[in-house]
């Protein structure tokens, strides 16, 4: 059974002050550095076989963070399979300015739905096939772990439904021929913690 614990990135200031952020390659800031260093504590309890992130670096030093707590070595490898979904002309907008000028988040220039699941579930599959059986960390963004969600649920939970919260925890199983959620946002870890 191939398992894949999904990690969101830690905090960034674009998350702080409620901006849209795509595939611009914001850095965590302070909360953020602590909140991947509260992961780190938490998943060191169990047995990781490696650790596959974002390029992007709001996740690849989350990822960073949590490797230096394992007592095992990992190697990171990173995948742009999961690099967060481009917004096209929404990137960058404060969520005010959302509403009010594109209230149906369909933003000009933006990465389509299907192109995105493509992407997303297309990596999951290289996942499972290059490391069967194996217990993976897998560093992420929000809007990467909402499609997985959505999908896994058939629109249950996930996008447009599940707001994730920075460092939050949620995890997927390979049973058979299909993927479960066993459970997600999982916040528990983390000492204190508000959605931005």
């Amino acid at each position: 059974m191939t398992t894949i614990c999904l990690v969101r990135h830690g905090e960034t200031d674009w998350n702080k002050h409620k901006r849209l952020q795509g595939q611009e390659d914001i850095p965590l800031n302070e909360l953020g550095i602590e909140q991947a260093k509260e992961c780190g504590e938490h998943l060191k309890t169990e047995q990781w076989d490696m650790i596959i992130s974002s390029p992007l670096s709001r996740a690849k030093k989350t990822a960073e963070i949590i490797q230096t707590y394992m007592e095992t070595p990992l190697d990171i490898i990173e995948m742009d399979a999961f690099k967060e979904r481009s917004f096209g002309k929404g990137s960058g907008l404060y969520f005010h300015e959302i509403q009010s000028l594109y209230p149906d988040r369909n933003y000009p220039g933006m990465e389509s739905w299907e192109a995105f699941k493509t992407r997303i579930f297309q990596g999951l599959h290289q996942v499972h096939q290059e490391y069967p059986n194996q217990k993976i960390l897998l560093v992420a963004h929000g809007a990467v772990i909402n499609g997985i969600l959505s999908v896994l649920s058939n629109g249950e939970i996930g996008s447009g439904k599940t707001k994730l919260i920075n460092a939050c925890i949620t995890n997927i199983e390979r049973l058979e021929d299909s993927w479960k959620v066993t459970n997600y946002n999982e916040t528990s870890h983390l000492s204190s913690f508000t959605q931005h």
